[in-house]
């Protein structure tokens, strides 16, 4: 272990020497490989970064949830039938009211949501093309929905379908700068509605799931006001502890085939989506980006790790008479071998820490232009190091093992 350790101090003394005492070409191989992991490591950062977002997007739909409804999210695979899912009947408040007097036993709860953009006003202020949204009760629980100010609708408000409203942030801080929108009228739908909850600030995801710009009524008023089938209704079923979403989604599938009143040979006429539609995908997309990555970036590491073996051949040419000298005085060939190859890994090392230090700038200043989260990993960290060590140690094999196999005398007489 003392002979590992001494051969290892050694080299490096030797290697940061050599490194110091050539600044220019140290910095112009320093160069090549920091362009190299900036180029890698920037790419699988952003695509992490997107990927991290989208997944928490997809997530906040429920993974435990599923929508029963008109159209499919991924369409089932192959060509999306538009003109097939165009013919089938919405799901309405009569669907909902009917699958709840089923009472699904792998359901935990069942709501029903329905929506429309109205225009929201207030004295002088209004507010265009807000989605109003239409909830049956349990629509709060099973969405963790918070309440920043007042609160949520009663059972009583959402059966008598009472004109009471929750707005989200963004419409509230729209319609009453002041900050005092608890108990105030506004006009929707032609009549006046209560304010009575504000949802908190949640900020925008990348999928549009947010309750900032919405605003919620009872689903009974709603209907009352729109009709019972409106476009992009859906009931969400959240499933029973004890249960798999396949198992709820088989149930469902039987309780609606009931209720449509769908003969055994007919094709079903709704859909049951769930978020893993899209996790399925994502995993498809961000496979063939992260590829797509790799081989760009690849080329960019290939290009800096042939910049460092030129370098290393040539600092083995100019210091052929002192590995003669070491030689002389004793060096075996796995020292002269360790000292380049150090040299060697040391200088990539530096190169790729240069890059994943522009890295997190260029992820820092996105974020702040962009206001999307853009942040390395760890994970990022790691592979930027470990793939400059890696093309620092293969770069300066093929200079290492030339010098090490030196024959002595005729090393000391090169510079003669």
């Amino acid at each position: 272990m003392r002979k590992i350790t001494a051969l290892l101090s050694e080299s490096f003394r030797f290697a940061w020497m050599a490194l110091v005492s050539n600044r220019l070409r140290t910095f112009l191989s320093l160069l090549g490989i920091t362009i190299g992991i900036f180029a890698i490591i920037a790419v699988y950062a952003i695509v992490d970064s997107l990927e991290r977002n989208i997944r928490q997007s997809v997530e906040s739909l429920g993974s435990d949830v599923v929508y029963v409804q008109k159209w499919p999210w991924g369409g089932g695979g192959g060509e999306y039938a538009w003109w097939k899912y165009f013919q089938r009947p919405e799901v309405g408040m009569t669907d909902f009211k009917r699958l709840t007097a089923r009472n699904p036993r792998t359901a935990a709860s069942l709501t029903y949501i329905v929506g429309s953009n109205e225009t929201l006003k207030m004295g002088n202020s209004s507010v265009e093309r807000v989605e109003v949204n239409g909830v049956t009760y349990n629509y709060g629980a099973l969405n963790s929905l918070d309440i920043a100010e007042g609160r949520y609708f009663t059972e009583s408000e959402m059966t008598s379908a009472r004109n009471v409203i929750i707005l989200g942030a963004d419409i509230a801080a729209g319609l009453f700068p002041s900050g005092q929108g608890i108990g105030q009228s506004i006009q929707t739908f032609g009549r006046r509605f209560t304010v009575i909850g504000i949802l908190p600030k949640e900020g925008a995801n990348i999928i549009g799931q947010s309750h900032d710009t919405k605003a919620i009524i009872p689903a009974s008023l709603f209907t009352a006001l729109k009709g019972d089938e409106m476009g992009g209704s859906a009931i969400q079923a959240k499933v029973k502890d004890g249960f798999t979403t396949l198992e709820l989604k088989e149930e469902l599938r039987m309780h609606m085939r009931a209720i449509r009143r769908l003969k055994p040979i007919s094709e079903d006429d709704f859909t049951l989506n769930e978020s893993s539609v899209f996790s399925q995908g994502l995993d498809t997309m961000f496979g063939a980006i992260g590829m797509a990555g790799t081989v760009i970036g690849g080329f960019s590491i290939l290009v800096g790790g042939f910049g460092i073996a030129n370098i290393m051949f040539v600092s083995v040419r100019e210091r052929t008479g002192q590995i003669g000298v070491q030689k002389a005085l004793g060096a075996t060939r796995s020292f002269i071998l360790t000292q380049f190859l150090v040299e060697s890994t040391m200088l990539s090392v530096v190169g790729g820490l240069a890059g994943l230090v522009l890295v997190a700038i260029l992820m820092a200043v996105g974020t702040a232009i962009s206001g999307f989260d853009l942040a390395m990993s760890l994970n990022n960290v790691l592979t930027g190091v470990l793939l400059s060590a890696a093309i620092g140690l293969l770069s300066g094999l093929a200079p290492a093992s030339m010098a090490a196999r030196l024959d002595p005398v005729e090393a000391i007489r090169f510079n003669q």
